[in-house]
This record gives structure tokens, sequence and C-alpha cells, in this order.
């Protein structure tokens, strides 16, 4: 017998049924693409604030867009933080090498030499640009699509290759899955494939180097999918209640995985907005202006320095290729989306750029293209000799239950003879190392 309220007791006049909205992306495959709905200021139009301002004084930034270079390819306005000839091109170069080592990893996960592999084509200057503007010793926290930060602090593409081989050279013992690295001596806390992690561990890293009186920062990564974890705000609250020195990055590249920005929230206010509620600084910027990305991260860096607390900045980019390797992103959006992006290539922009300035050529640019090419080459070759996926060349087996205790406990330690022992069962003509 139904137990329930009575429905003809409990109807409310002519009140209409409610429904749920469920977001849904401008365009699906095979869509034509017009982007004319987006807001694009045009560069050099908002403020440039003193570092030390109040957080209110950012909330224009947040809505708005900070931008420096323009369709003429030159830089203008407050923001334009005038750099010289020689370090746009050391930015270049990184930018570029960035995407020539995505292009051969791609390739090689491809040809079966490594599981999986994530490339940041068209978002390198959210990685790349900040680094510049960093110091060399302020602690980042990135998520996995921040290779361009180890590849601009000078870390050996080498050693980043054998990571992603998970071969006997790997100095992370193949603990971790390809492309999640981790390197103390440059300053990068190991990535962590759980989202947004990386948030609170920030926070609290930076209220430690307040604690103790140091000149450090940090800095964090994270996708805009990521910013609807509960670890995003819970890092945003603390960062705001104790004005963490600490700089928050959104990566906005419209897409996580196959579903579109408009699940955590980008369909009712930007993500730089967020900053405004939580009562700290926040700054929206065009993630493919490598001199704008460059800009807000320095404002921030020196803002936290200073001790005047937080920034959030949200990267307005684009994610021009599929989420990773086991991704086919043509099954959710339309392939016309990447060549319709109305802020264009952050390469190409910072390439024409230093062609404007005379400081650069077509020429110099092919160049230097063919040459990063062969260093990957070269690094990946040597990277190989110490073995690739399947092929047998990895640490001790042994090795996967150390590392923990100082002293490895009994009963792991019987684990890991009866891991071998069934190890050489199913393979007899296994050795162990």
């Amino acid at each position: 017998m139904a137990t329930g309220p009575d429905p003809a007791k409990t109807a409310r006049g002519n009140l209409p049924p409610l429904s749920l909205h469920v977001p849904e992306p401008n365009f699906r495959p095979g869509d034509p693409v017009d982007y004319s709905f987006l807001d694009i200021p045009p560069p050099g139009l908002l403020p440039r604030p003193d570092e030390t301002c109040p957080a209110t004084e950012t909330t224009p930034l947040c809505s708005g867009m900070v931008r420096v270079l323009g369709n003429d390819h030159r830089a203008v306005g407050p923001w334009d933080p005038k750099l010289d000839p020689e370090t746009l091109r050391r930015m270049l170069r990184a930018m570029a090498l960035t995407r020539a080592f995505d292009d051969r990893m791609y390739r090689g996960q491809r040809q079966g030499k490594t599981s999986f592999y994530m490339k940041c084509t068209g978002e390198e200057a959210t990685s790349v640009a900040s680094t510049f503007a960093l110091a060399a010793d302020d602690m980042v926290f990135p998520s996995y699509r921040q290779q361009g930060i180890l590849i601009a602090r000078g870390y050996p593409l080498t050693e980043m290759i054998n990571q992603i081989y998970s071969n006997k050279a790997d100095k992370l013992k193949g603990r971790q899955l390809p492309i999640m690295y981790s390197c103390r001596e440059h300053n990068f806390f190991t990535i962590s494939g759980n989202l947004a992690t990386q948030y609170p561990q920030a926070v609290g890293w930076a209220m430690a180097s307040a604690i103790k009186g140091d000149s450090r920062i940090a800095t964090a990564w994270v996708g805009e999918g990521s910013s609807a974890e509960g670890d995003f705000h819970a890092a945003m609250t603390f960062a705001a209640v104790y004005n963490a020195p600490v700089v928050l990055n959104v990566v906005n590249n419209q897409w996580a995985i196959s579903s579109f920005s408009g699940f955590a929230g980008a369909e009712r206010s930007t993500f730089a907005n967020r900053a405004v509620g939580y009562g700290i600084a926040g700054i929206r910027v065009d993630g493919n202006d490598a001199l704008a990305v460059y800009a807000a991260t320095r404002w921030a860096a020196n803002r936290a320095r200073a001790n005047g607390g937080p920034t959030l900045i949200e990267h307005f980019t684009y994610r021009a290729e599929g989420h990773s390797t086991s991704d086919d992103p043509s099954a959710y959006r339309s392939a016309h989306e990447r060549e319709e992006w109305p802020l264009g290539d952050p390469i190409m922009r910072l390439k024409r750029h230093l062609i404007e300035l005379g400081e650069w050529s077509l020429e110099q640019q092919e160049a230097m293209d063919a040459e990063l090419v062969d260093l990957v080459k070269a690094a990946t070759k040597e990277a190989e000799k110490n073995g690739i996926l399947g092929h047998g060349l990895h640490h001790p087996f042994h090795t996967m239950f150390e590392d923990v205790y100082k002293e490895l406990p009994w009963h792991l330690e019987e684990q890991a003879e009866q891991a071998i022992r069934e190890r050489q069962t199913k393979w007899p003509e296994w050795k162990p190392e």
C-alpha cells in the first residue's frame, strides 16, 4: 500500500514543474563554428593596478581580459612587460621545444614505446611564460599538462623521456604514470593524477614559507574542470584566510576530457570571478598571449612576495589536441573549433611579435625548429638505450616495495618474496634482478 503524500493534497495551484538545466556546448561534431559570442576585448584596454592594491581593485580584471599583443603583432598597454629581445627569443625557444617534445612523444606512444601521453599544444604559454615570470627557486605544483615548466627550467629531456618510458633510468622507478614527473632540484612538486590535490598542497607550502619568514612563493595549476573539485575551494579558503603567498592558475582550455567548461561553471561567470567571492585578487588573461601571461604572473608573484596575498589567474586558452593519447576529440566537438579559435596560436603570435620588432625572421624560425627536432630526437635515442615499454629494461622488481620505510617490515618482505615467486612461475625464463 502506498505511504507517500497524496499528489492531490500537495499540488500547488498552477505552478509549472521544475526542470533541470544540463549545460550543452555551443558546437558538436559537424557543426559550423562561430565564436562571435565571445567577448574578446582589444589589447591594452584594462588598467594595471599597483601590485599591493586592495583585492577589490582587481574586480574588473576578473570579468575582462588582460591582453598585450594586438593583430598588428605589437605590444601595447600598461600590461606590456617590455621584455628585451633576448628574453623573448628564449621564451619562444622553450615554447617551440615543448611542442617538438610533445610531437615526438606522441609518435612514441603510437609506436608502442609508452602507454600514455598528454600534449599541451596551444597551451604552451600558460606554463612557459609563467615560468619565465617566476624565480627559479619558487615552488611549482603543476597539473599534468605543464611539461613546459620543466623544459623552461632546463630539466634534461632525456630524464623526462626515461620517466615516460618507465625504464631502468627512470628516477621515479616506474611508480608513476607516464608524464607525471617529479624533480626536487627544479622545485617541481610531484604531479598527481588525482585532480586539484596540488591546490591545497601549494597553499600549505606557501603558508609554511610565510611561517618560516622565507622569500619563496608557491604556484599551482589546474584545468578549469578541476576547479569544480572540493580541493579547489578548500585551497581558496585557506589562501584567503591566511593571506598565503601563492599564485593559483586555472587553465581554461574549454574542455575537460569530453565535458566542456560549462560543467565547471563557465556558463555563469568567468573562473577568475571566483576570486571576487573569496576576497582575493584575480586576473583573467589571454592564455595564448605569452606577454600577457608573463605580465599577469609577474604581477601576482610580486604581490605574493610583498605580502599582498594570493592571486587567482584564469588563462583563457584552447586545447588544440585531444585530452590524451586515449582520447578522440572528434567524437564530442567540432573539428573546426581549433582553426576558428579567435586567440590564435601562442608560438605563432610570439614569433610574429619578434619579427615585427626586427629581432627574428622566418628563416631563423625554420632553422630553430629543425634544430629542436634534432635535439629531441637525440634525447629520445639516448633514453631508449635504457629501455622502452615492454622491453624488460626496468628497475629490479623488488624496488616496488622499497623507499617507504628505512627498513622493510617483515610483512612487506614476505609479500615481495611471494610476488617474485609468482612472477617466476608465470615467466620461467625471467630471472630476478
